[in-house]
């Protein structure tokens, strides 16, 4: 697995089960427009635009809402631009006009990689964290991983949506992203939060392990 300087981060939603992890600094959290979660105390989070799924509120009413959150922006990881789900040319189009406008406010900007998008077409120099969106069969095929390989040979740093089971999380990490959210702690936390932090535990220990999807082209 890619060597990484910081240990490998995820983010959820903080529910009252998972508020003592996030404390601990062994989770982030998720703060969404639609959410209007009061964030706990927590170590590290991150702002996400909400697009995917019904709580998008717009762009300009989802940037002053960036600009209004009271919490510490220097613990936010980042904060996401404005995206199309699943279409890289409408994200692009929808994206760039935001992301000097996140940085402005005091975040760090994610620009969310879409299906269709190529290493020639991502504006590298505007946006901090590359984050892979997009339906699952593009997330986990060839394009997304050249994406990941090209980023962090960038210094950038990748996180990958909608990352729920172990092997969902052990091929984000193997492929060089540097953190992953979902909801997996949504349903049952109880028993959910336990397993999701051995999770954590395992990438931690550097195991080698097969991976669980097959290895990347060249591209």
């Amino acid at each position: 697995m890619p060597s990484q300087a910081a240990p490998f981060r995820y983010f959820a939603n903080p529910t009252r089960a998972a508020r003592e992890a996030m404390a601990a600094g062994r989770l982030g959290a998720i703060v969404t427009p639609k959410q209007g979660n009061r964030l706990p105390d927590v170590q590290y989070w991150t702002a996400d635009n909400g697009c995917f799924g019904k709580g998008y509120p717009g762009d300009q009413r989802w940037i002053d809402w960036l600009r209004q959150l009271p919490y510490d922006r220097t613990s936010c990881e980042f904060a996401t631009a404005p995206d199309v789900v699943g279409d890289a040319d409408a994200t692009l189009a929808r994206s760039l006009p935001w992301l000097e406008p996140i940085r402005a406010a005091g975040y760090a900007a994610a620009f969310v990689a879409q299906d269709g998008l190529t290493v020639t077409a991502t504006p590298w120099d505007v946006f901090d964290v590359l984050f892979l969106g997009g339906s699952t069969t593009w997330k986990l095929g060839p394009d997304a991983r050249a994406l990941t390989a090209h980023a962090r040979a960038r210094g950038k740093r990748v996180h990958c949506g909608r990352v729920n089971s172990w092997k969902r999380l052990a091929y984000a990490e193997s492929i060089g992203c540097t953190s992953a959210d979902g909801t997996y702690l949504t349903f049952g936390p109880e028993i959910n939060l336990p397993r999701l932090l051995g999770w954590l535990d395992q990438l931690a220990t550097r195991i080698e392990l097969p991976m669980p999807y097959p290895p990347a082209t060249s591209h």
